[in-house]
């Protein structure tokens, strides 16, 4: 490790300052574009030791964990530069694809907070984990987290005690419900008898709607509740929700608006339903995933409520098993929202289908870029690419992007008219 001058060239994907050393980049977290900084270089990577030329864009963190917790990357950014360094982050995993589309502004999603946090624990231990390392911070509070979750912590510390003689890593997965606090439990492995009951007394004592432990129910005093447009929704144990509420309506007032007025919509990677129980009051909609707990728990929904055109939702794996073009033809639109990973086999099979339209959502700029090149290249046009921010200080970035058989029809026709 040597100590070094540097000149930071820009923001890097997670949240880095990059600058150059003899010909190679090195990645110094917490530095800002533009500052000229100290730091201990070891490798490709650095430690920020003093700032000699701060940014102008530089502002002082919201939170005192900031640089010791690793749950965020970005906090000393001006909001505007930090906007812009987001939005960057779309256009560039689109420019290295070779995709030309307008990026829109992005839109700001935090709302009151995060819904959903993940504690971890070491013993009785319970925080975050130390950036860049696999140690506990022990926090006293995070600013990110929405009020509904101000019981967690508290929570989270005593159950991690109660489970602390396993001596296993433990996360604790925390959701605010309307009906409190719903909670799983994962690293525990399976509990004893003993276990069990303890866990169920602490349960009832901290008032959580729910207790889990992988997916299992271990307490439950109330179905734990969020609202998904008009519809109420009880999630699966330790399912997946968008992290804020915010989020959730942004990205599905984006999807609403780009299917438009189609009538037959496949809902692919459906999830528990966040788009399939608003899309159902106003279109006929297919939902498929490969979780049967989130499948389960949107079909109990949608029986819940009036007036929803859900025609099916079904339990199919559709990395192994996409839904193919004979089958696609029954859909006027598909809303396509893979995991991180993304679906290229199921891209490609809606790269060759006659579907009128498709609206992808996503969470991962780079596996976006490749699924939409899969089209793309088939002949469909990308409309415009809208970045959703919900992740507050991270790197982490979702987008809503309509594709259109228009630029698909026009290559046809140039084909035939050969």
């Amino acid at each position: 490790m040597s100590r070094r001058e540097l000149t930071i060239e820009r923001l890097g994907a997670r949240g880095e300052g990059v600058a150059r050393l003899d010909g190679r980049l090195v990645f110094v977290p917490y530095a800002l574009a533009g500052e000229r900084i100290v730091a201990d270089v070891a490798g490709d990577t650095a430690r920020l030791v003093e700032v000699l030329e701060p940014s102008p864009d530089r502002i002082a963190p919201i939170c005192p964990h900031y640089g010791v917790c690793g749950g965020c990357a970005v906090q000393t950014l001006r909001s505007g530069a930090y906007l812009e360094w987001k939005r960057g982050l779309v256009e560039t995993a689109l420019r290295n694809a070779g995709l030309e589309a307008r990026v829109a502004p992005v839109v700001e999603a935090h709302g009151a907070g995060r819904r959903r946090v993940t504690f971890h624990a070491r013993g009785a231990h319970v925080g975050f984990m130390r950036a860049r390392a696999h140690e506990i911070v022990e926090i006293d509070a995070c600013p990110l987290l929405a009020p509904g979750l101000a019981p967690a912590l508290d929570a989270a510390r005593a159950l991690a005690a109660a489970l602390a003689r396993k001596e296993k890593p433990l996360d604790i997965a925390v959701v605010a419900t309307l009906d409190g606090l719903d909670v799983d439990l994962r690293g525990s492995g399976a509990l004893t008898e003993p276990e069990a009951k303890a866990l169920v007394d602490l349960a009832l004592r901290c008032g959580l709607a729910r207790l889990s432990n992988h997916g299992r129910i271990v307490a439950q005093r109330r179905k734990p509740r969020i609202a998904v447009g008009e519809t109420m929704l009880t999630p699966p144990p330790g399912g997946f929700l968008q992290a804020t509420a915010a989020g959730e309506e942004a990205i599905a007032r984006l999807v609403l608006e780009r299917i438009g007025d189609a009538k037959r919509v496949a809902d692919l990677f459906c999830g528990a339903g966040a788009f399939a129980l608003r899309l159902a009051r106003r279109a006929r909609v297919s939902a498929y995933d490969s979780d049967a707990a989130a499948v389960s728990a949107l079909l109990e929904a949608a029986g819940a409520a009036l007036g929803l055109k859900l025609v099916g939702a079904q339990t199919r794996d559709l990395f192994k098993s996409p839904l193919m073009p004979d089958e696609l033809k029954a859909f006027d639109a598909a809303v396509f929202d893979p995991p991180r990973a993304g679906a290229p086999a199921q891209a490609e099979a809606l790269a060759k289908s006659a579907i009128g339209a498709i609206v992808a959502v996503s969470c991962n700029p780079q596996s976006f870029a490749r699924d939409a090149r899969i089209l793309t290249d088939a002949g469909w046009r990308l409309g415009e690419v809208a970045p959703i921010d919900q992740f507050l200080f991270s790197p982490h970035v979702e987008l809503v992007a309509a594709f259109s058989r228009e630029a698909r029809a026009a290559k046809k026709r140039s084909i035939l008219s050969r």
